[in-house]
């Protein structure tokens, strides 16, 4: 698989999901067929082992068994992929890393070790050996807002100069300060899938997607939108807040993780037998939840979620 760069990352990416048994097992057979939904639905490339794939909760075979059966359905759909690396302990990373890099995955997604903050210069030596292991594998640094080392747009700047095989960052992006100052890293800029519209003229580059959550198929037809029609693009978003504001708030309100949160999209959304299970000791939405979000979805999002399904 080809390795990406930072022009060359963009665009809308999914994340595998895990379907889970009422042991908390991966039902395999379950995410088969939710990779083999994926491969077809014309997005940019799909990755594994991020937050909405429940990375911290993986055995490392559980995380190899992923990482093999994403790569090989990639490889046959010639389908750009990435394997997120991440854990909360730099050692444990650097070993999914080393077994990451094996199976050629156009980059390689890690955060920074999460128990306690790090000081610049330990920020710097842990992606400078991370690089070294992944001996040619380009990086994605993951940062999202909860993240204990909080990188900003100087320092990001700083690991992209030092750090040659870094090539992007999945961050909640900011305001046009904040994209001024990031954009001086030369990094491909992800931001969070329902704010692609109103980010993309700031300096987004695309979206590992909370929307292709929602909609794989639907989330790749507005991206393409906001690259051609960027007016509608953007009332789309205004609609997108709104079920966000009814169905999402809520739910983050009742203290529903991540993951929760993009289950339940997946469920509303129809297009895969996901569940909305996650494993001990997180929350779930229930069934009537997924329901009446349906019906809202519905009604706003036709685009996103058409009444026939």
């Amino acid at each position: 698989m080809r390795p990406l760069t930072a022009e060359t990352l963009r665009g809308v990416w999914a994340s595998l999901l895990l379907p889970l048994n009422s042991d908390d097992t991966i039902d395999f057979a379950r995410l088969r067929d939710q990779v083999g939904h994926l491969t077809g639905a014309g997005l940019h490339g799909l990755y594994a082992h991020g937050t909405a794939g429940e990375f911290q909760t993986l055995t490392e075979g559980e995380f190899d068994q992923v990482n093999g059966l994403l790569a090989a359905a990639c490889e046959t759909a010639d389908l750009p992929f990435q394997l997120g690396a991440s854990h909360p302990s730099a050692q444990v990373q650097l070993e999914r890393v080393r077994r990451s890099a094996a199976l050629g995955p156009s980059a390689i997604q890690v955060i920074l070790p999460d128990w306690l903050p790090l000081s610049d210069r330990e920020a710097l030596a842990f992606l400078t050996r991370v690089a070294e292991v992944a001996d040619g594998v380009p990086l994605v640094l993951y940062n999202p807002p909860h993240a204990k080392t909080q990188v900003g747009p100087e320092q990001l700047a700083d690991l992209a100069r030092a750090v040659p095989a870094l090539v992007g960052v999945k961050s909640a992006g900011g305001d046009k300060e904040w994209f001024d100052g990031a954009g001086r890293s030369g990094l491909s800029l992800f931001v969070p899938g329902h704010f692609l519209a109103s980010m993309t003229p700031l300096g987004a580059r695309g979206s590992y997607s909370n929307i292709a959550a929602l909609s794989p198929a639907g989330s790749v037809r507005w991206y393409e939108q906001i690259q051609t029609d960027h007016p509608a693009a953007l009332e789309l978003e205004v609609r997108i807040a709104e079920f966000f504001a009814t169905h999402i708030a809520p739910l983050q309100a009742q203290g529903l993780s991540n993951p929760a949160l993009d289950k339940f999209l997946a469920a509303v959304g129809g297009w895969a037998d996901a569940g909305t299970r996650v494993r001990w000791p997180m929350t779930s939405a229930t069934a009537r939840q997924v329901a009446a979000a349906q019906v809202t979805a519905r009604r706003l999002m036709p685009e996103l979620v058409p009444a026939s399904w």
